[in-house]
């Protein structure tokens, strides 16, 4: 149950929250993430592990001319860049127009993607502890190729094998009702900035009975995952968006707003801003210029689209092309914290991205590459906060990838920096709220609320790797 601290107006009694159906859950989950080790790898040999797998199969990319692209060209009349077999995705012109922000207009290229996809994670109790089964992945856009990933991460052309190659391994324990129980299933968006309108399925099956094993898969405690959330580039996308999604016990806290003002404020953040998103030709798109090698912006900031070849022994294809985008410069990402009412609070930003199909989900405080700012007349809001915090205002630092499938060396600095009044005043500015990292876990719950930025920071407070 929240209880209501500051609030206005403040309800007449205490808030109540509908439990969830199954009230044993999370602490269960709660006990796994208490659990340093499990029946798996111990967590100081996982690195070990993971460079096993690496070394047991053939992973090379290379960088390529889009002429190179096997299966893929510029399309008559659009210059999209799309497949022949008409399925994976395209990269096509979007033109933004928004009522709100330093920019009112801009064209970029785009990923569409009409699929929803599965991520997903099989869990087993083993000793009376949840156990997490992980895949040691390799995806083509890693800097070090191969991460901890779900137990299943597949497109639907993937997983209905429009590729032709091989089956994606554990994908009936998320298409067959009969082989576990469902403990969380919701859709969720991708990136909203590079994506058009693209969610996956992220879900968490609990498997009934034996589950077979494989060399590319082992299991781990929640714990031993949170412990190697703090290091950087170990645990992929995909794995933290599904984490988040984990239930998180309910700490009887008090909470600066209701969950009724909350969803409120939020439904009336989406209201406010009028953001149109429209598909356009990629050819001639405004500011890009297209080579033989790249699709650029023309003061080269933001990311460029580039075409690679990519090798992997352990793929359902061992061989394929595609192009990737590669963001230019680190990204920084960061939740600033503190404690209201003794409780602690998470100042989250109702991000508007072109992207996202209700416009508006929340996000983290700071969500920025600080190059593509530079110019600007001042900073975005909080970003000089974070960007000048000492160590001991960080509570969590991690650099983490970000979509490996689609983005190639994609990376942001990830934080929790702990602010005062001065920094993060209580009466938060337009566009932000404070809000407690339960109600964040119930609101992850719902399709579209949390963007995947938030939900990587999400993911560590699930898992024990920062405690705040």
């Amino acid at each position: 149950m929240i209880r209501t601290a500051v609030s206005a107006p403040a309800p007449a009694g205490p808030v109540r929250l509908r439990p969830l159906a199954d009230p044993e859950l999370p602490a269960r989950f709660a006990r796994s993430a208490a659990a340093r080790e499990g029946v798996g790898p111990r967590t100081e040999e996982v690195a070990d592990w993971l460079a096993e797998r690496r070394a047991a199969h053939r992973f090379r990319v290379d960088r390529i001319p889009f002429e190179r692209l096997d299966g893929w060209s510029f399309q008559p009349g659009t210059g999209h860049l799309a497949h022949r077999s008409g399925r994976f995705f395209t990269v096509e012109g979007l033109r933004v127009t928004s009522s709100a922000g330093p920019v009112r207009q801009w064209h970029q290229p785009i990923i569409n993607q009409p699929e929803n996809g599965i991520l997903g994670i099989v869990v087993k109790e083993f000793d009376g502890v949840l156990h997490l089964l992980m895949q040691a992945k390799m995806e083509p856009g890693n800097r070090n190729l191969l991460q901890l990933s779900p137990t299943v991460q597949a497109t639907r052309s993937n997983y209905t094998r429009a590729h032709r190659g091989g089956a994606v391994r554990y994908v009936e324990y998320f298409t067959d009702r009969s082989r576990g129980r469902v403990l969380a299933d919701v859709l969720q968006s991708e990136h909203g900035s590079w994506f058009y309108r693209k969610s996956n399925r992220n879900m968490i099956v609990e498997a009934y009975g034996e589950v077979p094993g494989h060399p590319d898969f082992c299991w781990l405690t929640l714990g031993q995952i949170g412990e190697l959330l703090r290091r950087d580039n170990v645990v992929n996308m995909d794995a933290r968006t599904v984490l988040a999604c984990a239930p998180f016990p309910d700490p009887e806290d008090v909470a600066l707003h209701s969950e009724t003002e909350l969803l409120s404020w939020f439904t009336a953040e989406r209201a406010r801003h009028d953001l149109a998103a429209e598909r356009v030709p990629l050819d001639g798109l405004p500011g890009w210029r297209r080579g033989p090698w790249s699709i650029d912006h023309e003061e080269g900031r933001y990311f460029r689209v580039v075409a690679v070849s990519v090798e992997a022994g352990s793929r359902e294809v061992s061989g394929w092309s595609q192009p990737l985008f590669e963001p230019r410069g680190l990204g920084v990402t960061a939740f600033l914290t503190r404690r209201i009412g003794g409780t602690p609070h998470l100042l989250a930003h109702a991000r508007v991205e072109g992207g996202f199909a209700d416009t508006v989900e929340l996000g983290p405080t700071v969500q920025y590459t600080p190059e593509n700012y530079a110019g600007l007349p001042s900073p975005p809001p909080f970003l000089e906060t974070v960007l000048k915090a000492g160590r001991e205002r960080i509570r969590y630092e991690a650099v983490h990838s970000e979509e490996g499938g689609r983005f190639l060396n994609a990376e942001s600095r990830y934080l929790f920096v702990a602010a005062g009044e001065a920094e993060a005043p209580l009466q938060a500015p337009p566009g932000y709220v404070w809000v407690t990292p339960y109600q964040l876990s119930r609101l992850v719950r719902h399709n579209h609320y949390l963007n995947v930025q938030a939900r990587t920071l999400l993911s560590c407070l699930t898992s024990g790797a920062v405690r705040l």
